[in-house]
């Protein structure tokens, strides 16, 4: 589902990151971890296709977005990769449920409402989707990020520090959502964190130093 080969990333003459090769199957789990600097993040933003990378091959379900146009890595990414990120970025006028309606409007042209609402059960936020994200909890929030990422049923499923705001206890509840929900939508899950509550879950491990 997910392979890249040869990965690099200039950002100057000064910071260039060049990546190991990575294999992320369907309703797998790989965990990118490293310190602060070694381009974790970088990396996730070359595999959603919103940074380019200076060499190398992205492939995603097969077809390699390395060479993509904007728009075709626009219309991609929303058809094909759900992104949960450190800040969720929600539309704070619009409450919960539309929040999550918004995001398969964008990608389809349709509002997928009643899949919307489905998520939100799951993700025990059925009664919070006609709040304003505001009004939720961190560990709230972090969830109708996750329904948010997986309303467009994603091939691939990227988590940039999805625990790293959150307490034990929710960290773990979240950790067990997203290998949940990646196993039943079939989609390969990467998470990249620097949390070690993760690094003892999650077999399935790459550092970058």
């Amino acid at each position: 589902m997910l392979e890249t080969k040869n990965l690099s990333f200039l950002y100057n003459k000064d910071t260039q990151f060049e990546f190991p090769d990575l294999i992320c199957n369907p309703s797998d789990v790989l965990l990118i971890t490293g310190n602060s600097g070694k381009g974790k993040t970088t990396l996730l933003h070359l595999l959603a296709g919103l940074l380019r990378p200076k060499s190398g091959e992205i492939i995603v379900s097969e077809i390699n977005i390395s060479s993509f146009s904007e728009k075709q890595l626009d219309q991609f990414r929303g058809q094909n990769i759900g992104l949960i990120l450190q800040q969720s970025h929600f539309i704070a006028s619009m409450t919960v449920l539309e929040n999550v309606v918004l995001a398969s409007w964008l990608a389809t042209g349709k509002q997928a409402v009643a899949k919307a609402e489905k998520l939100l059960a799951e993700l025990d936020l059925e009664n919070q989707k006609h709040k304003l994200p505001s009004q939720l909890s961190i560990g709230q929030q972090q969830r109708v990020s996750i329904a948010r990422a997986l309303i467009n049923e994603p091939k691939l499923l990227l988590a940039d520090e999805p625990t790293s705001s959150l307490d034990d206890e929710n960290a773990l509840k979240v950790a067990d959502l997203l290998e949940k929900l990646s196993k039943e939508y079939k989609a390969a899950l990467v998470i990249v964190t620097h949390d070690s509550r993760l690094k003892n879950k999650f077999s399935n491990q790459v550092n970058l130093n």
